[in-house]
C-alpha cells in the first residue's frame, strides 16, 4: 500500500493569467504558493479543499451526463467542486468567463448540480449537497 498524502490536479493551460484569474479569483480557490522557472514558466498552487478520486465506467459517466445535462458531453476528465450555493456559484463562474452547459438540476442522489466549461476548456460540475438521499 502507498501512503498517499495529497491529490493534485495539474492543468497545463494556454492562457495562464486567464486561468489563474478564473480559478483563484472567480471560483475562489485560495492561493497556496506560486513559483517561476528559470525559463519563464509559472505555476500557482491553489487550495481546492478535500480531494476525492471518483472512478466511473462509461455507462455511469453517460448516466451522470444525462442527469446533469441531458446528453453525453463530458470527456475522460471532469472536475467537480462542492459548493454551498450551486445557483449562485454557477452565475458567478458564468460571469467570470465559464460557459454554462446546464443550469443547476436536482439529481437522483439529492444534490443540485450544474455543468460548465471553464475558459481553458476543462469541464466542471458544481454540486450542492441537499441532505439525506
Amino acid at each position: 500500500m502507498v501512503d498517499v498524502r495529497e491529490l493534485r490536479l495539474v492543468l497545463t493551460v494556454d492562457d495562464y493569467e486567464q486561468a489563474l484569474a478564473f480559478y483563484r479569483d472567480v471560483l475562489g480557490l485560495p492561493e497556496q504558493a506560486a513559483y517561476a522557472a528559470p525559463n519563464g514558466g509559472r505555476v500557482t498552487l491553489l487550495n481546492g479543499g478535500r480531494a476525492t478520486v471518483e472512478l466511473a465506467d462509461a455507462a455511469q459517466a453517460e448516466y451522470i451526463d444525462d442527469v446533469e445535462v441531458g446528453r453525453r458531453v463530458a470527456g475522460q476528465i471532469r472536475v467537480a467542486f462542492e459548493v454551498t450555493d450551486a445557483a449562485g456559484a454557477t452565475r458567478r463562474l458564468a460571469d467570470g468567463g465559464a460557459k454554462v452547459i446546464a443550469e443547476p438540476t436536482r439529481t437522483p442522489w439529492n444534490s443540485l448540480n450544474s455543468r460548465l466549461t471553464a475558459p481553458d476548456g476543462l469541464q466542471l460540475t458544481l454540486f450542492e449537497e441537499l441532505g439525506d438521499h
